[in-house]
């Protein structure tokens, strides 16, 4: 499988000029799992009830030397943002170690600008071969903190494309999150929150795990929603594991029924790591995502564009010499259309596995290029392969 790998990625070929000319105005939609973006600081979260739950200073991460200078109190409650409203309280995470010079990693600023360097060059290059620029909207998958992310769309690669944040904390026990940045000229946030996802071990002992993040706002001044996603990993088995992705599953459908019941006409779109294939019954049959066009009715409404990708055996990552399509984007029906339209729709999907993004040698020649092997750096990009979706419209 170690071989095999390389053959199931799909083989992007760029267009001809001429064909590119066809696709009007376009705009890609998509994201990447960074592969635990850290900085180099020990840190923890603190969050400040008396502020409002939407001011990033609510639930923000913070050094660890900081924590004297900050007035807090010992919490031992449920840690969600309704639980401390009022209060002031230090969370800390278990992951607040592995990334720091004093760990094994020898995580250092050499290494962290090296990760950002990677990160944005991959950004930069979603979609480009179809779109000529950088993505429009790209969902970010395991961020530390809101800082990483000021300084990766800061990188002189991304900051001529002037990319806004969405980030909320989480509680995720990690300390890892997802986000949302866009090229501010391009999409216009109208409303974005957060939603807990609240899934329990076998002792029926809570688990933090990341939240689903939930952004409208106008792309070229189409209303569209995305809705951003890092489900529970298949940690202790996949099928032991598998209520907590449907918990996840259940918790993106109320939310995007919601939008949709709202507003018909609001173009929808889930991404991310699902850590489920298309076919698995968190994604077919709680969330209900289509996997055929012809599927698709008031009813089901949603289609999980990477399906004829993963029959194609198209993979995103591979776990104990298994491929998986775990990076998925899923779209509401209204972003399907047969005809170039006014309104933007579905040209092409793909999961993106350039030559540079492969690893080429060794036990895992043909899986992505990860970041880390153990404690040591790699060089490489991530564990995971990104996906995008490029739309077109007549302009």
């Amino acid at each position: 499988m170690k071989k095999s790998l390389s053959i199931l990625m799909l083989v992007i070929t760029a267009f001809s000029f001429a064909q590119q000319g066809k696709l009007r105005k376009v705009a890609t939609v998509g994201f990447l799992n960074v592969e635990n973006l850290w900085d180099t600081i020990k840190s923890a979260d603190y969050i400040d009830g008396t502020k409002d739950i939407k001011n990033p200073a609510f639930h923000r991460s913070i050094p660890l030397d900081s924590i004297k200078f900050l007035e807090s109190e010992k919490y031992e409650g449920v840690w969600n943002d309704e639980s401390l409203k009022g209060k002031k309280a230090v969370r800390y995470q278990s992951g607040a170690d592995e990334f720091t010079p004093s760990s094994g990693k020898n995580y250092n600023t050499k290494v962290y600008k090296q990760k950002l360097a990677n990160e944005a060059k991959v950004i930069a290059e979603l979609g480009a071969q179809y779109t000529k620029t950088a993505p429009a909207v790209v969902g970010l998958i395991e961020v530390e903190n809101r800082q990483v992310i000021e300084d990766l769309v800061k990188h002189p690669t991304l900051a001529k494309f002037d990319y806004g944040i969405v980030h909320y904390n989480s509680y995720d026990y990690r300390g890892i999150d997802v986000a949302l940045i866009y090229q501010k000229k391009r999409f216009k946030v109208t409303n974005s929150l957060k939603k807990e996802l609240k899934v329990f071990n076998e002792e029926g002992k809570r688990e933090y795990t990341r939240d689903i993040l939930v952004v409208s706002g106008l792309l070229d001044n189409e209303k569209i929603t995305v809705f951003m996603n890092h489900w529970p990993s298949r940690r202790g088995g996949e099928a032991a594991s598998l209520p907590k992705r449907n918990a996840a599953a259940q918790l993106l459908k109320k939310q995007m029924d919601s939008v949709r019941a709202e507003d018909p006409t609001v173009k929808l779109f889930a991404m991310g790591d699902f850590n489920d294939d298309p076919v698995s019954s968190s994604l077919k049959n709680n969330l209900k995502a289509q996997a055929n066009i012809k599927d698709l009715s008031d009813s089901t409404p949603y289609l999980n564009l990477m399906y004829p990708l993963y029959k194609k055996g198209v993979a995103s990552l591979a776990y104990q010499d298994a491929p998986n399509l775990f990076d998925q984007i899923i779209v509401s029906q209204n972003v399907v259309s047969k005809e170039v339209t006014k309104e933007y729709s579905v040209y092409k999907t793909e999961v993106f596995a350039p030559p540079y993004l492969v690893n080429k040698e060794g036990n895992y020649r043909g899986y992505p290029f990860r970041s880390w092997n153990g404690d040591q750096f790699t060089g490489g990009y991530s564990d995971h392969f990104p996906a995008f979706v490029v739309l077109q419209k007549e302009p």
